[in-house]
């Protein structure tokens, strides 16, 4: 009975995860298809460019809401199984990526991927669900690199990074299970599958700058100081 809750607990935090919160949200406020508008993912990031800050400090926020309801999910079913607690956030994540309700087709019919977004704020999410006092430590860090760098595929496998090194830290002072440490690690792999096309862009030094970042504030300076008469 045990691993049917397990796995009804994995399975019921990918639903979770796959909830379209950006797509919702944009499409409430402004009636556009956030699918249609700059990347195409339904992110907090994506959501800010097709419906401005507070559309995507919403998404943000109700997307780190669906990683910590994984956790929740996976602890209210299977209390005495950290691994599983550690396993289900992943599938938020994964459900936030690849979302079962945003199937693409081609014009056969034939599927051809699930849409979604790249798997930053459920991750934090997630983090936040298995241990909430590393909010402290991940948000912080992430809003720091987010509204200072400016690039949101940096800030995306940052957290990721964050997470895992605040929980090896937690565990070799005995706060939690070891097994958490596992959950940074698969989060950050889940973080790179998502962002291989931003990856490329980053090594060939054109991925996108937010403006609402120092970076972005830095390059339109430059820019507007570039085009003014000498």
């Amino acid at each position: 009975m045990q691993i049917v809750f397990a796995i009804l607990a994995v399975v019921l935090a990918y639903v979770i995860g796959s909830v379209p919160v950006g797509l919702l949200i944009v499409k409430i406020t402004t009636g556009k298809d956030i699918r249609e508008i700059e990347s195409g993912r339904t992110g907090g990031t994506n959501a800010m460019r097709a419906a401005g800050f507070w559309a995507g400090f919403a998404t943000a926020m109700l997307d780190i809401v669906k990683g910590a309801a994984g956790v929740w999910v996976a602890r209210w079913l299977t209390p005495e199984l950290p691994i599983i607690h550690m396993i289900a956030p992943l599938a938020s994540i994964l459900g936030h990526n690849h979302s079962i309700f945003l199937p693409e087709r081609d014009e056969n019919g034939k599927l051809i991927r699930l849409r979604g977004g790249a798997g930053g704020a459920p991750s934090v999410g997630g983090a936040m669900g298995l241990y909430l006092p590393s909010i402290l430590i991940v948000l912080p860090l992430g809003m720091l690199t987010f509204f200072t760098i400016g690039i949101a595929s940096v800030t995306t496998m940052a957290v990721a990074l964050y997470s895992t090194l605040a929980f090896a830290y937690f565990a070799s002072q005995g706060i939690i299970p070891w097994a958490y440490v596992w959950y940074g690690v698969g989060a950050e792999i889940l973080l790179v599958l998502a962002l291989q096309p931003n990856i490329k862009r980053l090594f060939e030094g054109n991925e996108r700058v937010v403006k609402y970042s120092l970076n972005g504030w830095l390059r339109k300076r430059k820019e507007e100081q570039q085009g003014e008469p000498q």
